[in-house]
């Protein structure tokens, strides 16, 4: 993200509902996005996360509240005067023109000079190194260079906001992160206000200044990749964004002067938790991430420390994971890659409460 801005927002929702009959899919939005920010909607199928970008986009009719770009109520424009640039999650390329004929129709068609026209597609080739896939046509081209052409046509209609469906969703791995990097790079060289919508947490966290979450039409947190992970501000971001998923221990914390939490193994101290407001006692979970876990002889150093048994060994080469029970408690634990723990091992653990996260068990809010 680029600084502290004191400029007005780019994108502005306010109050956006939006109904299908008697389904509503967005419930009453509001969203802030900086000038060249790039936000990351993020959620499981079905949250309402490409729903609200075709809002913006103006694709879809909203049912309440207004969408403003760059200070304008765009709320019932069309989508040709909203000032985006969109690329889909299919490519949806004409295939029988060639590649600098897909970047040149829609321009030619707004009737853009034709020396505009040759300088527009050749800063956006040359950003996006298909200078030379210029006069091939989408069947001689691979599925990257596709869709380098599909951001390229978005880019050459040289607008401030670019919006991105699932761009990357019908590539194969490699290619994902290959043009993950790309799409990262290109908004570093350009610093537009980018929006790009996906359902995979490692595109989230590695492209966007501010994520999203979106569950059930509502924004359950927005904020940095950072603070998402480190402060969720309830269990179903926690358990939304990691792999494997945040460990939790259910049981009762007493919050009072000297705060402490009680759970199935006993109780401990709960020094240097940061809470998120003024605590109150009652059902809880803590929970702990993989990775914050101590494993072997060091795990006795810590404030909490368990004996567990392994059940299960997953070799991942970089890092290895394991899957542990203290008596019924189950936990993921990330190790190193070089780990030689075997299923069946006694494997000591130990954890620190200032690394930890505590929901209340009814409203599933960060405590």
């Amino acid at each position: 993200m680029r600084g502290e801005y004191a400029m007005e927002p780019s994108i502005s929702i306010r109050e956006l509902t939006l109904k299908f009959g008697a389904l509503t899919v967005l419930k009453g939005l509001n969203l802030d996005v900086n000038p060249g920010e790039f936000v990351v909607l993020l959620g499981s199928s079905g949250c309402g996360k490409s729903t609200l970008l075709n809002c913006i986009a103006g694709l879809l009719d909203v049912s309440d509240g207004q969408i403003f770009i760059n200070g304008r109520n765009v709320t019932w424009e069309e989508p040709s005067q909203r000032g985006i640039g969109m690329v889909f999650q299919s490519y949806a390329l004409y295939p029988q023109m060639t590649v600098e004929g897909n970047l040149t129709f829609g321009l030619k068609n707004a009737r853009v000079p034709k020396a505009e026209i040759a300088d527009r597609v050749a800063r956006a080739a040359k950003v996006l190194q298909i200078e030379p896939l210029l006069k091939r046509k989408p069947a001689a081209l691979s599925g990257g260079q596709r869709q380098r052409v599909a951001i390229g046509r978005a880019l050459v209609r040289d607008v401030d906001v670019f919006l991105f469906d699932e761009p990357l969703s019908n590539l194969d791995a490699k290619l994902r992160a290959d043009l993950r990097v790309e799409i990262k790079q290109l908004h570093q060289r350009l610093e537009n206000t980018m929006i790009y919508v996906t359902h995979d947490q490692t595109e989230a966290m590695t492209l966007a200044d501010r994520i999203a979450i979106m569950k059930g039409g509502n924004v359950l947190q927005f904020d940095t990749p950072n603070e998402i992970y480190n402060r969720p501000a309830s269990r179903y971001v926690a358990e939304f964004i990691g792999s494997p998923s945040m460990n939790f221990v259910e049981g009762t914390g007493d919050l009072s002067a000297s705060p402490r939490f009680a759970g199935t193994h006993g109780d401990f101290a709960l020094d240097g938790y940061a809470f998120a407001g003024r605590p109150a006692g009652g059902p809880a979970a803590f929970g702990i991430r993989p990775e914050h876990i101590v494993c072997g002889p060091e795990a006795q150093a810590k404030p909490i420390h368990l004996d567990t048994k392994v059940d299960l060994v997953e070799p991942l080469g970089s890092d290895t994971l394991a899957w542990v029970h203290a008596g019924d408690q189950p936990f993921w634990v990330r190790m190193d890659g070089q780990s030689t723990i075997r299923p069946g091992d006694r494997l000591p653990i130990g954890f620190d409460p200032a690394r930890a996260n505590l929901f209340d068990m009814q409203t599933e809010a960060r405590i």
